[in-house]
């Protein structure tokens, strides 16, 4: 299990334990964080869960594929450097204290 803070646009953080195997997305979805839509589910289909990582934790995440790379191309104002779709990042023991912070709006 992790425990990831979500921030929103205005700064109010939500700091969940999301256990290991869900993605971050499912961590939000489950706890009623808002800020991240999910609207595609998980699929990697549609960027409204765009998040950007705290700049201490980019490194530390897997690397982005292509097909999120493509998606975040959608996304609203993406981050070359921080932007990640959530749906995209699996939750483990290592992710323990990872910071998201949601943009202004999705798409």
């Amino acid at each position: 299990m992790a425990k990831i803070t979500y921030v929103e646009h205005s700064g109010k953080q939500h700091v969940i334990d999301v256990p290991n195997g869900l993605t971050v997305m499912e961590g939000a979805r489950d706890n009623g964080v808002p800020g991240i839509e999910a609207d595609c589910g998980g699929a990697c289909a549609c960027s409204t869960c765009h998040v950007y990582v705290a700049p201490e934790w980019v490194d530390r995440l897997p690397k982005k594929d292509a097909m999120e790379e493509d998606m975040l191309d959608f996304a609203w104002e993406p981050d070359p450097a921080r932007s990640r779709l959530t749906c995209q990042i699996k939750v483990s023991d290592a992710l323990d204290g990872l910071v998201v912070q949601m943009p202004e709006k999705q798409i």
